[in-house]
């Protein structure tokens, strides 16, 4: 199992999550987070501390939101980040939005 970020992070960012991670699992891109799945250690320290709701627990690895997170944490080069910052500027505008983020996202 692995803890995985899904669309509800994107142009939020809040790193409340990764202030507790005890292994620094969390990336950092231009406008979400994502956990790399094979250095979580499954421990579930970070779900709570998300006021997105946006980290969630699975073992399908077919799973979009895997994937997104594996690559991103990986070959897509974002960096590793292991202190609390500020949320985004203008994260007040998309907290807690129903609709589909995905649309928002940046790679780079």
């Amino acid at each position: 199992m692995a803890h995985l970020v899904d669309d509800k992070c994107i142009m939020c960012k809040h790193t409340t999550c990764v202030s507790v991670c005890p292994v620094d699992c969390f990336y950092e891109g231009p406008n979400m987070l994502v956990i790399n799945p094979d250095e979580c250690i499954d421990c579930g320290v970070c779900i709570p501390e998300c006021p997105e709701e946006a980290i969630y627990q699975t073992d399908d690895v077919n799973d979009k939101w895997w994937k997104h997170n594996e690559y991103f944490s990986t070959t897509g080069g974002w960096p590793n980040i292991t202190d609390e910052k500020d949320p985004m500027p203008e994260y007040e505008q998309y907290s807690k939005s129903s609709e589909d983020k995905t649309k928002l996202f940046k790679a780079k």
